[in-house]
C-alpha cells in the first residue's frame, strides 16, 4: 500500500481547491496519505488529521490535531505510533480515550482543597435550608481550614492536615471543630466520588481520625447553650419589658413558642391566622424539613398586633428595612445590653424544657414536639402520626401563664 503520498504544497493546493468549491461540496473532503493518515479538510478550509482503521468490522478513527498545528511529519509521526499499538493489540480510540481520561484525572488532582471545596458549596448551596447554614460553612473554612489546608491539591490532603487544622480547637471549640471536620469529610467525599482524589475520606472520625485527636468527654461533644434558669425567666421578661424596638418583641415572642431564631425573624404574615390563632412554619423553614404548627397564647397575639404598624407587608420582625427580616444577632445584642451576658438566645428554648420537665407533668413527646425536636427513638418516631397539638395548646398557654407570672403580681 502506498504510503507518504501527502506533500505540504499538495495539501495547500487541494485546501484552496474545496475552499473554491464550498458551494458545491456536500461535505468535508478526504485527502489521503496512506495507511490510514487522512487530512479531512472542511469547506471553510479548516483541516484535522484522522487516523482510519476498521476493528471487526467497524470503521473507526481517532484524531490526531489541526493542520498546520500538527505538520504532515508528526501526523505521520502519531499515524505510526497507532500503527504500532494495533500491532500490539491496543484499539488506538480505547487508548486514546484512556489518555484523554487519565489526563482529565491528573488535572482534577492538582485542584486544590480550597478550590474543591468553592464548588462543593455552590453545587450544595440550594439544598441547604438557609443562607446562615452556608455562611457557616463557609466561615470555618476560610477562618480554620484554608489556612492550613486550603492550597493543598485535594489528592494531598491526608489525616496528619486534617489533625493541624482540627487540634487546635478539638477540645476548646468541640461542636465547631466536630462541625468543621464533617465539611471537609463531605468536600473530601465529593472530589473522590468526581475522581480527584482516591483512597479512605482522611477526614472520617470512625476508626479513623478517633485514634489520633485527643479523646473527648461527653461533656466536650455535647455543648450546651448557656441558659437562663426558669426560676429567672419572669423577673427577666419584666426586664424586657422596660426594652424598646423590634428586638424587644421578636425576643418575647420567641420565648413565649419555644421557637428557633431562624423561625422567628423570617416568620412572614401569610404563615400567620390570627384567628385562630396558630402560627405554621413551612417544612422548608425547619431543621427538620417538617411543617410545625404553633399553638399561640394570648400574649403572643398581642405581641404580633403590636408590631403591626411597624413591620413590613412580608416579614413580621422587620429589620432597620421593612422589606427585610431582623438581624439574626439583634436580639442577642438586645441580651447582652440588658446584662445577660453569660446566656443566649438559643438557651431559652432549654429554659423551656426544663420548666416544662420539672414543672409540668406533660409527656415527654408532647414537650418534644413543641420544641419541633425528633424523637431520639427512631422506631417510636416511625411509627409517630401526631403532632400533638391539642396538647401543646395546653403546654404553651400554661408557659405563657409561667413566663407573665410576675407581670400579674
Amino acid at each position: 500500500m502506498a504510503i507518504h503520498k501527502l506533500t505540504d504544497p499538495k495539501i495547500k493546493a487541494k485546501i484552496r481547491e474545496i475552499q473554491d468549491l464550498a458551494f458545491s461540496a456536500p461535505k468535508n473532503a478526504l485527502v489521503g496519505d496512506g495507511q490510514g493518515l487522512y487530512l479531512s479538510i472542511a469547506k471553510n478550509g479548516t483541516a484535522s488529521w484522522l487516523y482510519r482503521y476498521m476493528d471487526h468490522g467497524k470503521a473507526k478513527s481517532v484524531g490526531l490535531g489541526g493542520y498546520p498545528g500538527t505538520t504532515l511529519q508528526k501526523a505521520r509521526e502519531k499515524a505510526q505510533a497507532l500503527r504500532d499499538a494495533r500491532t500490539g493489540g491496543v484499539d488506538p480510540m480505547t487508548a486514546k480515550r484512556e489518555a484523554e481520561r487519565e489526563k482529565k484525572l491528573q488535572q482534577a488532582k492538582s485542584k486544590t482543597f480550597q478550590t474543591c471545596a468553592e464548588e462543593y458549596i455552590a453545587l450544595t448551596r440550594s439544598s441547604w435550608k438557609n443562607a446562615k447554614h452556608a455562611q457557616q460553612w463557609e466561615n470555618t473554612l476560610q477562618k480554620i481550614a484554608y489556612p492550613v489546608i486550603g492550597q493543598m491539591p485535594i489528592g494531598a490532603v491526608h489525616a496528619s492536615d486534617v489533625v493541624k487544622v482540627l487540634k487546635p480547637i478539638w477540645t476548646s471549640t468541640t461542636e465547631t471543630a466536630m462541625r468543621l471536620r464533617g465539611r471537609i469529610e463531605s468536600v473530601i467525599d465529593w472530589a473522590t466520588a468526581h475522581g480527584m482524589r482516591e483512597g479512605d475520606n482522611p477526614a472520617r472520625f470512625k476508626g479513623y481520625l478517633e485514634h489520633l485527636l485527643p479523646k473527648l468527654r461527653d461533656s466536650d461533644r455535647h455543648q450546651h447553650h448557656p441558659a437562663l434558669p426558669y426560676e429567672e425567666l419572669p423577673a427577666f421578661l419584666l426586664k424586657l419589658n422596660e426594652q424598646s424596638g423590634m428586638a424587644r418583641y421578636a425576643l418575647e415572642f420567641l420565648i413565649l413558642c419555644a421557637s428557633r431564631t431562624g423561625e422567628v425573624i423570617e416568620a412572614t404574615w401569610d404563615e400567620l391566622d390570627l384567628d385562630k390563632g396558630i402560627w405554621v412554619i413551612r417544612k422548608e423553614r425547619m431543621k427538620a424539613g417538617i411543617e410545625h404548627r404553633v399553638p399561640l397564647g394570648k400574649r403572643a397575639l398581642e405581641v404580633l398586633t403590636l408590631v403591626r404598624p411597624f413591620s413590613g407587608a412580608k416579614y413580621v420582625f422587620a429589620g432597620r428595612k421593612k422589606e427585610s427580616p431582623l438581624s439574626n444577632m439583634a436580639m442577642s445584642m438586645l441580651i447582652r445590653r440588658m446584662g445577660y451576658a453569660d446566656i443566649t438566645v438559643h438557651g431559652m428554648r432549654s429554659t423551656f424544657r426544663n420548666w416544662a420537665g420539672e414543672q409540668t407533668t406533660y409527656p415527654f413527646e408532647v414537650c418534644e414536639q413543641a420544641l419541633a425536636h425528633r424523637l431520639p427513638d427512631a422506631v417510636a418516631a416511625a411509627y409517630l402520626r401526631t403532632d400533638f397539638y391539642d396538647k401543646r395548646v395546653g403546654l404553651l398557654s400554661d408557659w405563657e401563664r409561667f413566663c407573665l407570672s410576675e407581670r400579674m403580681i
